[in-house]
């Protein structure tokens, strides 16, 4: 009876492996994004101040005492499809005051197991859609993971959305590299969104949403991720456009995160920071730091935010040299709607 026990959940668990790794696929690179709405503004101008805002808003389930089993936490999916949408309307309404011309969100769900299936893309379009173009880049779309056991993750479908008070003459999706084996079952479909828009002197303005890897055991993986953003970016940049980039770089921007805000980095190695190396001249990048009262832009959410909890700013901007920056900053939302805080850039397309 105990060998047919043991033969049985063999077998169930030989035909699941089979299943996730038969069903896992990724996008193909240079996938032309459809372009929603209609934006207030037909081209952008030089000489005038405008600002991007970059927010990952968490797929809804992180208030400030959720905890993620990828984090070190118990927790796996929103509480209830109710605080979901709490969350992710709190989320897009510190946006919204933050008065962007440029947005980009991250871990924005479609239909996933882990926010009860409502579509926070439509809930973005609802909220914030108005008199901006509106494109989303689907970098996650996964088979059911069965993990944690009592309240599994399940089937999740997520992207990057970018709004834009600016036209989008076109947008497409450029995939990264990712690791292989394994690994690539709980990371993403790693991607950035880019999009272009008119700039009145004939040149364009390329906006590039991203979302790099966090949970990889290649630290190469990483840098072959930057290499490709910041090739591409300088290819714009000596072409005469514009570049703004902004997102979810799950590094630590500031290099220094734990010694700024006061806390112990010890136990956390997945936040490194960016070689310079591999930063081009032509590109800069931009972190948001008040240095007289440092806020961060990000939390470990492997138990509920405290005083003492760990603390970085991962999220931020790369700008060209031809675009001015005025202010980067974080919006202190107490992680009350996700475990990110919202940035800005203040910036000035130069003539």
């Amino acid at each position: 009876m105990l060998l047919c026990l043991l033969a049985g959940a063999l077998i169930l668990f030989v035909a699941y492996a089979v299943y996730v790794f038969v069903d896992y696929y990724r996008l193909e690179d240079g996938q032309v994004l459809e372009i929603r709405g209609e934006a207030a503004l037909e081209q952008a101008e030089t000489g005038r101040s405008y600002r991007a805002v970059s927010y990952n808003i968490g797929f809804g389930a992180y208030g400030p005492d959720f905890t993620f089993f990828m984090d070190g936490g118990t927790e796996s999916r929103g509480r209830s499809p109710q605080e979901v949408t709490d969350h992710v309307s709190g989320a897009l309404t510190a946006a919204e005051e933050a008065e962007g011309e440029l947005y980009f969100f991250q871990e924005v769900d479609v239909d996933g197991t882990r926010s009860y299936h409502i579509d926070q893309y439509a809930m973005l379009l609802d909220q914030l859609g108005e008199g901006r173009a509106a494109v989303f880049a689907q970098n996650y779309d996964s088979p059911y993971l069965l993990w944690p056991l009592t309240s599994p993750h399940g089937a999740n479908r997520a992207g990057i959305a970018t709004l834009s008070a600016f036209g989008v003459k076109d947008a497409l999706r450029r995939s990264l590299p990712i690791e292989g084996g394994v690994m690539k079952l709980v990371d993403l479909d790693r991607c950035y969104a880019k999009e272009r828009i008119a700039v009145e002197n004939g040149r364009e303005l390329v906006a590039y949403n991203l979302h790099l890897s966090a949970y990889t055991s290649d630290g190469s993986i990483a840098e072959e991720q930057l290499e490709q953003l910041f090739s591409d970016m300088l290819a714009e940049y000596e072409a005469g456009n514009y570049v703004v980039g902004g997102g979810d770089f799950n590094k630590d921007l500031l290099g220094n995160s734990p010694e700024i805000f006061g806390v112990s980095g010890k136990d956390y190695t997945w936040a490194q920071a960016i070689p310079a190396e591999v930063i081009p001249e032509g590109l800069a990048v931009m972190v948001p730091l008040d240095e007289d009262d440092p806020v961060p832009s990000c939390r470990n959410a492997d138990r509920p935010y405290g005083p003492d909890d760990f603390v970085v700013t991962v999220d931020g901007f790369i700008v060209s040299d031809n675009v001015a920056v005025e202010e980067c900053a974080v919006v202190d939302t107490g992680f009350q709607w996700s475990d990110h805080n919202p940035v800005y850039l203040d910036f000035v397309l130069q003539p």
